[in-house]
């Protein structure tokens, strides 16, 4: 605002002009012109004080960056009514962005849960979102198609961000970057899910998936779909056709070509000038200031950073990795040399498209201007399919060409060159190589490479697997899951390796050695079902060797006893005793003798069970100290079942202070467990659930889907017979799905679930048949980790939800505004345009939020607006006159 600008401001208001006439006329805000008004005099003139100008407008912008943090320079300058400078306003903008990434790594976790924190802001691409918000209304499938670089995935998840509010049940967000294997397609989305899923002849994965989502409104994310298309597209398809209010985003070069997929082609970014600064340039301008400090956008580069980003033809990805060399360079040297390095690159890939030769030319100079080890590294950490941190890197990469102490500093150097991208992790330092770079990377390696860096990354996860078995009995138990766990992609590409590797003896031996030996691979976050997959897998292998074979048998007959198929379970257990006693392997053979105990506990012979637990413990005096904390437990529940109290807590108690002794946890919360089961059956349901929800808590860092849901039902049957009938009916609906999900309901076991029958009946008796339905669908509808966070109190329900209802309205086709609407319409924002046709066409609040991909309160403020706009009171004066409207004058 100038002295000329106040003067006119000050004269149309005292001639009676609003301040919002005022606003709109002059092209700028509101809370210019009101600080106008309470100014006595004219502002100096700007050029005489710093930055006058978007000093005074500091207030606009800042309130606009605190909705929309990633709005774009030029959007700002459009709602302030900018006029001036747009070099002064990107500065600016750009330090208040500044400030505010700073004060948000002060108070940071607030992501969306379920959906990746990116380490680098959001940049353009608004016009994309506000398409894919359309989209999603009138399509359930929307494949999000381009080139690598060109930020598929980036607008994927600032799309699930954006438009989360509109999805009650959760956005989820599941990269399938790791998956090689396209049978495990429906169990990685089980796994964003916290599902676990079981083996079944009469329900596979993918119609588990189904089930759950069935009712849900709920938005899935899938991304990098391009090496699996075939498998991905017959998953989506059979979910589309299963569900009724699923949405689905997938990221992908190719499109899946089924039924219902709208194909989303994502462009460039903008390196055309309009009012401001385009979307390449201001991408340009952030990550040039984050690779040297106090870079700005000035009349005096700007049109040396405009033709890097045309020549680069607004790849984002190859305009990243361009910033990168201004330590280096000075932005005009920058825009000379890659003039140069393209032109060449044209001329010996004529065939290539532009995109193409802008993503070869600035990694091919990425790659030239890495040293030799960071070169070497960029190649060898191309094997890793899901990150790594830097011990995992040393460890798989390093030998005697490229020394440990290189490894570290290489790394920096690849980060400092936006080659790898370090990960937002709470816990520790991570890393990755978006696709497109490991893609480059692992093509510098010749066949023979690869493989040996594919042997050294199944040695490294067969040592991971083996160590979490070493230590589960101690201290370091959670630590060695959770490294598997987060480690999940690289075991799987290892272990594919390994299988398609069978005719080498070697690498046979390593892989049957590591799944013989993880006996609790199940409980440290890969799902049962993927367990048992890849023991049969390995036991098809010709060089397993029968010590590993036997081994192998003994862990896939106790998965198989877990989710109640004992039938399975039986021919397991008589090969691994025939083959341990082929191989003097007493410990399996015990194994072997202890799960058959189980299994007949399970199936309802206490007597028979009760003897091989006798048995198995005489040999395992002599074993580990992990197997006789599992027959311990297992026996307690098996003296509880018979109803000796006393004796079932006496076990219980033995284990809960041995293992507290040396600071275990998942045996722990087992005998937590346990302790509040005889609790429950001595008639102390208080203390029974008080210790069950103990058990669930200290049982949640590991990814045991049994073991949870068993102490969920136990915390459900405490609940009823303690009078809590609502919050039984949740946690009992929650167990009951999540049983179904892995397998048997209380593994089969009719003595347990005559018992889980008499809680239900209290339950519904308590509450009355229709209340406990609409609570028991509550928890019935519930993941894994929503269950835990209802009953730690993260997550409690509130009101009585509505009754299930199956609205199945039909499509509403989206269209633009009638010509004879413009006049009436005039006055409403485009938004509140859209929401006022749709409710002239009759659609609900919650209509029209699902057509729009928005949250119905969201959708009700824009109702309210628009009828206050127009000056009218109901919503039906509101159809009225947008119909009328719509008549053309005869």
């Amino acid at each position: 605002m100038n002295a000329d600008e106040w003067a006119e401001i000050q004269r149309c208001h005292a001639e009676g002009e609003t301040i919002k006439g005022i606003a709109e006329r002059l092209r700028m805000s509101r809370n210019t012109v009101r600080r106008a008004l309470a100014m006595t005099s004219p502002p100096e003139d700007h050029r005489s004080v710093k930055g006058s100008l978007a000093d005074e407008a500091d207030d606009d912008i800042r309130r606009i960056l605190a909705t929309d943090p990633d709005v774009t320079i030029a959007e700002i300058g459009r709602s302030i009514g900018w006029t001036r400078s747009r070099t002064l306003l990107a500065r600016r903008v750009n330090t208040i962005r500044s400030e505010n990434t700073a004060q948000l790594g002060r108070s940071s976790g607030t992501a969306t849960p379920g959906l990746p924190r990116p380490a680098t802001s959001f940049v353009g691409r608004r016009g994309e979102l506000a398409e894919l918000r359309r989209l999603l209304g009138d399509h359930r499938l929307v494949s999000v198609v381009g080139p690598g670089g060109i930020g598929k995935t980036r607008l994927a998840i600032a799309a699930a961000e954006e438009f989360r509010r509109a999805f009650p049940d959760g956005v989820r967000f599941v990269d399938f970057t790791a998956v090689r294997n396209e049978s495990l397609l429906a169990q990685s989305v089980c796994d964003a899910l916290s599902l676990n899923s079981r083996e079944s002849s009469d329900r596979s994965v993918p119609d588990t998936l189904a089930t759950f989502l069935r009712t849900r409104r709920m938005l899935l994310v899938l991304d990098n779909c391009e090496h699996v298309v075939d498998g991905a597209a017959a998953l989506i398809a059979h979910l589309l056709a299963s569900t009724a209010e699923l949405r689905i985003i997938v990221t992908s070069r190719e499109y899946l070509s089924i039924p219902g997929e709208y194909v989303f082609h994502l462009g460039a970014l903008s390196t055309e000038d309009t009012h401001d600064v385009s979307a390449a340039v201001e991408l340009f301008t952030r990550r040039a200031s984050s690779a040297l400090a106090g870079f700005e956008l000035t009349d005096a580069n700007h049109q040396a950073v405009q033709q890097i980003c045309r020549r680069l033809d607004g790849l984002p990805l190859a305009i990243e990795l361009a910033c990168t060399r201004l330590n280096v360079l000075s932005v005009h040297d920058l825009a000379d040399l890659l003039d140069r390095r393209m032109s060449m690159l044209t001329v010996g890939s004529r065939d290539r498209t532009a995109r193409h030769r802008s993503l070869q030319a600035t990694t091919d100079w990425s790659y030239e201007l890495c040293t030799a080890p960071e070169q070497l590294l960029w190649s060898r950490l191309s094997v890793f399919i899901g990150g790594f941190d830097l011990g995992t890197a040393v460890e798989v990469c390093a030998d005697d060409q490229l020394p440990a102490e290189s490894v570290v500093d290489a790394v920096a150097g690849l980060v400092a060159k936006s080659v790898v991208s370090r990960v937002a992790d709470d816990r520790r330092a991570r890393f990755r190589l978006l696709e497109s770079i490991r893609e480059y990377g692992w093509s510098k390696l010749v066949p023979r490479d690869r493989d040996t860096m594919n042997a050294r990354l199944l040695a490294w996860s067969a040592r991971i697997m083996v160590d979490s078995a070493t230590h589960w009995y101690g201290p370091d138990q959670v630590t060695k899951a959770t490294v598997v766990q987060d480690n999940l992609g690289n075991v799987r590409a290892a272990l594919e390796f390994a299988m398609d590797s069978r005719a080498d003896p070697d690498l046979t031996a390593v892989a049957t050695h590591a799944l013989g030996s993880a006996r609790f691979l199940w409980a440290c976050g890969i799902s049962g079902r993927e367990h048992r997959m890849w023991l049969t897998k390995a036991l098809d292998l010709p060089h397993a060797g029968d010590r590993n074979k036997a081994r192998m048998f003994g862990v896939l007959a106790l998965l198989q006893t877990l989710q109640g198929d004992r039938e399975s379970a039986a021919f397991s257990i008589q090969r691994a005793r025939s083959l341990a006693d082929r191989v003097h392997d007493r410990q399996t053979a015990a194994f072997a003798i202890h799960t058959t105990g189980l299994r007949d506990f399970f199936a309802g012979d206490f007597v028979s069970a009760g003897r091989h637990f006798d048995h198995a413990e005489a040999l395992y005096r002599e074993s580990d100290a992990d197997l006789l904390a599992t027959l311990r437990v297992h026996r307690g529940m098996l003296l509880s079942s018979i109803l000796d109290i006393d004796g079932s807590r006496a076990v219980f108690t033995q284990v809960h202070e041995a293992t507290a002794a040396v600071g275990e946890q998942w045996f722990h919360s087992y005998a937590t467990y346990g302790l509040g089961l005889t609790a429950l059956l001595a008639g102390e349901p208080g203390r029974a659930a008080e210790l069950a929800s103990q058990a669930l808590g200290e049982h949640r860092p590991f990814g045991d889907v049994v073991g949870m849901t068993l102490m969920a039902d136990l915390l459900g049957w405490s609940l009823a017979a303690d009078g809590s009938g609502t919050r039984a009916a949740v946690v009992l609906g929650a167990a009951s799905a999540l049983w179904g999900l892995f397998g048997q309901q209380l593994y089969g076991s009719e003595h347990w679930n005559a018992l889980r029958a008499d809680a239900v009946a209290t339950a519904r008796a308590d509450l009355g048949e229709s209340t406990f339905e609409t609570w028991w669908a509550r928890g019935e509808a519930m993941s894994t980790s929503e269950l835990l966070d209802y009953i730690a109190g993260d997550g409690a329900p509130g009101d009585a939800p509505a009754a299930v209802t199956d609205d199945r309205s039909p499509a509403v086709v989206r269209r633009s505004p009638p010509a004879h609407d413009t006049v009436l319409l005039g006055s409403l924002s485009q938004r509140e345009q859209e929401v006022a046709v749709l409710v002239a066409d009759g659609l609900t609040n919650k209509e029209i939020a699902q057509r729009l991909v928005l949250s119905p309160r969201t959708v009700e403020g824009h109702v309210e607006h628009a009828l206050r706009k127009l000056n009218l009171t109901r919503r039906t004066q509101m159809a009225a006159a947008i119909s009328g409207s719509r008549v053309s004058p005869s």
